[in-house]
């Protein structure tokens, strides 16, 4: 309770995390949040502007594009979750045997792949890994997953590296606990708050990415919903229609914006340097 009040006082923190708890709420319940279907189309309400029928307006199919927004968070929210978890599940383990063991697997085969992944941008990574995979929402997840794995591989196995040596694993090899043990009972507690922190962040980044993907039809196929899909599909409205535009590329900014100020929050709450003193 008291981490937690301390989280709660980082009022931007407590701000991002509001926001994305409504999100996964909107995204939840969309089915009852949502005025209509997202891909029904009325060809009488073209390119309506906003207006108490259509808050946010509708585009060039007649759709509502609050509908959209709405069942939009879904597949954001998704993809943030599910790749983040696939770069965790690869990731941490990799970083964690990597560091323990280190020698010749760590230095000459683990650290240089990772290393030449880390060398491309992620999404730039991403998108060769999804143009290879063709186009559809399960295999943006996947290859946004395998663009974060190197961050999580790298800073797993520095974490290690930096309390390995400490007295509380010494003893425990000392009294007899296997690697297993060590890995999982003395190591990996104790180098989860940065690795939280990475994950919030790379939240922000697979929104980002699965809007792009997205963007380029790499991603969430139509008539599916998808902030980045309905961005592409704004490009040649601006003139005419601006507000295709506006709502879904605020929902990627809030979205993402919220990810990484919860991000800062917690690295301000689990950071012992920046704990005020008791």
């Amino acid at each position: 309770m008291k981490d937690l009040r301390r989280f709660l006082r980082h009022r931007l923190a407590a701000l991002g995390a509001g926001i994305i708890v409504l999100l996964i709420a909107g995204a939840l319940f969309a089915p009852y949040l949502a005025p209509e279907s997202p891909i029904r189309q009325d060809y009488g309400a073209i390119l309506q502007p906003p207006s108490a029928d259509h808050p946010f307006g509708t585009d060039f199919l007649g759709r509502d594009v609050l509908s959209r927004v709405i069942y939009g968070a879904r597949a954001s929210i998704e993809a943030g979750l599910i790749s983040v978890g696939l770069a965790m599940a690869i990731g941490i383990p990799v970083g964690l045997i990597s560091g323990y063991f280190g020698g010749f697997w760590d230095e000459a085969v683990i650290m240089r792949i990772t290393d030449a992944l880390m060398a491309f941008p992620s999404l730039i990574l991403a998108l060769a890994i999804a143009a290879a995979l063709g186009p559809s929402f399960t295999n943006a997840m996947i290859a946004i997953g395998i663009s974060l794995v190197p961050s999580f591989i790298r800073l797993t196995r520095g974490q290690v590296l930096a309390v390995r040596g400490m007295e509380y694993v010494q003893a425990g090899r000392a009294a007899g606990a296997g690697h297993l043990r060590q890995m999982t009972r003395h190591i990996l507690p104790n180098i989860l708050s940065p690795l939280l922190v990475q994950a919030t962040l790379g939240m922000a980044a697979a929104v980002i990415a699965e809007a792009s993907l997205s963007y380029l039809g790499l991603g969430t196929q139509p008539p599916n919903p998808s902030w980045g899909f309905d961005l592409r599909a704004a490009q040649g409205y601006l003139n005419v229609a601006p507000w295709l535009a506006y709502w879904p590329g605020a929902a990627i900014f809030v979205t993402v914006l919220s990810f990484n100020l919860v991000g800062d929050g917690l690295r301000d709450l689990l950071d012992p340097r920046l704990r005020p003193e008791p």
